[in-house]
């Protein structure tokens, strides 16, 4: 194993800050705008697009509010969403900072659009403990569809079986494995060293 791809959502990044609960959990009472109606007329309509770079955030998310809350601009709503959808595993990130210092590269491998893939690498630091991001905008293409993880072996150089991929999401695992990876199955509950002996790595 010369790589670990790390899911971002659910595995490295775990809801608001100071709870762990989803972003938008008062995002009424904050904002004045029901997470309901945020889902129905704006993830379920066009985030399929923006997560494969199809589509602008902003671009899509502008004339949503203007119908569901024109008291708020888009990228107020950015900041708000992105600001508390924040909470590192910091015992998670520890152990792939000693496992970077041991030569493995680490990589985040992420269903993301252009300006949370940003956020995460200079606002939250990733940056810095990671070797690259891979990520569904910038590839045209979302885990788990092939397409996204033979993107990812010809962006970095690695042969399928080099890689190991830590996701949250069944199907992300078993698509990783289909193409010739390792997966691992992330539920919180074995760290990561249990995760790599268990797979011998």
């Amino acid at each position: 194993m010369r790589a670990i791809m790390v899911d971002v959502d659910g595995v490295l990044v775990r809801g608001r800050s100071d709870d762990g609960r989803h972003w938008s959990m008062s995002l009424e009472a904050d904002l004045g705008i029901s997470a309901d109606d945020l889902h129905r007329e704006f993830f379920a309509v066009y985030w399929d697009e923006i997560v494969i770079g199809r589509a602008a955030l902003a671009d899509r998310l502008r004339p949503v509010l203007r119908k569901i809350a024109p008291h708020l601009t888009a990228e107020q709503l950015i900041e708000y969403w992105f600001s508390r959808d924040a909470r590192l595993d910091e015992s998670l990130l520890a152990d792939l900072i000693q496992l970077r210092s041991s030569g493995i590269q680490i990589h985040l491998a992420t269903n993301q659009e252009h300006l949370r893939a940003k956020y995460l690498l200079d606002k939250l630091g990733l940056a810095k403990h990671v070797d690259s991001i891979q990520y569904s905008a910038q590839i045209g293409a979302k885990k788990p569809e092939p397409e996204f993880f033979r993107a990812v072996v010809a962006r970095t150089g690695f042969n399928p079986s080099d890689i190991l991929l830590i996701d949250d999401a069944a199907r992300n695992v078993q698509g990783a494995k289909a193409m010739g990876w390792s997966a691992a199955l992330w539920t919180n509950e074995r760290p990561l060293h249990k995760i790599l002996s268990d797979i011998g790595g």
